[in-house]
């Protein structure tokens, strides 16, 4: 374990809580300081002449004396100019308060402090923060409202109990550790200040029904665009919506307000059914009584340009033979008035009554007769 890592650390073995050989210290708090250099370096002089050969003697060859030093002086090194960063951590070294450069994971050279200390945040660590519920240490919701955080105002005037979290992880760490005091806090307000601005402009119904996604989408882009503007240094992956609903005093009076709603549209629906259904039957109908009148004036027309193409044709017989054309005229007018008539026959140049018998055959073979039947039984 590298002697000091962290910028709080400071320097020394007092300040980095372990001696040059990496041994913390035997007491913390209230008790006696830790042995100093001399010390230790007098102990390991006695062990070692304990272990050499010959170790019982009164001097200790110089051989030695500069193995132990050089000894010392690696751990030394070790210790004091090197740190060791996680591979979940970046390292963010300052040279006397003012950043230098970044470490990547792994052991990395760095001066003794108080000219660089180090930072190492985890960057690649996902964290979450729950707006409008409590939360526990690891920072998952627990349930419990935070009515002063969820409770928002919707663009129609209605107010909605909204919980949501927010899945962040830092991508500049020197903007994260320098550019905001509580980057947690920080992003907490900029995400119950977003999730107000949204909904403000929504209206309750969607948010209550189909427009969850897009207000999830809505409210990190918004966040993400305030954090970029404050340098933040944070990247938000994922804005979710744990809980939309009216307050709990009214979601009985707005449970009835959506059912009365529902049947609205359902009516609706209904008669735009039978809308649907009728228009075209009346349509159809209006269309055909439409054309059956067309049809009947175009045959009434005809019927009247026929006649009068008839009385014109007659007009013309008869101013060449108005004799046979009056005498035609008489007989198809007594043919069209006595057609429906009985007729009875009186033969005069017959001896005895006079009356012919008469046998319709037109009423045994369900023809009409014609007119030159009824012509010639008229005896001209």
């Amino acid at each position: 374990m590298p002697w000091t890592n962290q910028s709080g650390g400071g320097g020394g073995w007092k300040g980095s809580g372990g001696g040059p050989w990496g041994q913390p210290p035997r007491n913390q708090g209230s008790g006696p300081n830790p042995p100093d250099l001399e010390e230790l370096l007098r102990r390991s002089q006695d062990r070692l002449k304990r272990v050499l050969p010959g170790g019982g003697g009164r001097g200790v060859s110089p051989l030695a004396i500069i193995a132990i030093l050089a000894i010392g002086a690696a751990l030394l090194a070790y210790n004091f100019f090197t740190f060791r960063v996680q591979p979940d951590e970046v390292g963010v070294v300052l040279r006397f308060g003012q950043f230098s450069r970044e470490a990547v994971p792994g052991l990395n050279f760095r001066l003794p402090y108080p000219i660089e200390s180090v930072y190492t945040p985890k960057v690649t660590r996902v964290n979450r923060l729950t707006v409008g519920q409590v939360q526990d240490e690891t920072g998952s919701a627990t349930g419990r409202d935070i009515p002063e955080e969820s409770l928002m105002l919707t663009g129609d005037e209605n107010i909605v109990d909204i919980d949501f979290s927010v899945f962040w992880v830092i991508k500049d760490a020197p903007s994260y550790l320098f550019n905001m005091e509580d980057p947690e806090g920080s992003v907490k307000a900029v995400a119950e200040s977003a999730m107000r601005e949204v909904v403000g402009a929504s209206q309750i119904t969607p948010l209550l029904t189909q427009a969850r996604q897009k207000t999830e989408q809505a409210v990190q882009k918004l966040i993400q665009e305030t954090l970029d503007e404050f340098g933040a240094g944070i990247q938000i992956t994922q804005v979710q919506l744990l809980k939309v609903d009216p307050p709990d005093e009214v979601i009985a009076a707005f449970r009835d307000v959506q059912a009365a709603s529902a049947d609205a549209e359902r009516a609706q629906n209904e008669a735009r059914t039978y809308s649907n259904k009728v228009l075209p039957e009346a349509q159809g109908q209006a269309a055909q009584i439409t054309a059956g009148a067309k049809a009947y004036a175009d045959r009434i027309v005809a019927e009247a340009q026929g006649q009068a193409d008839r009385f014109s044709k007659v007009y013309d017989s008869y101013k060449l033979s108005p004799e046979v054309t009056r005498k035609r005229m008489y007989l198809e007018t007594m043919e069209q008035v006595l057609g429906d008539s009985d007729k009875v026959i009186i033969d005069q140049k017959a001896g005895g009554p006079g009356v012919v018998p008469y046998l319709p055959l037109q009423s045994l073979t369900g023809r009409p007769a014609t007119g030159a039947s009824s012509n010639s039984g008229s005896g001209q």
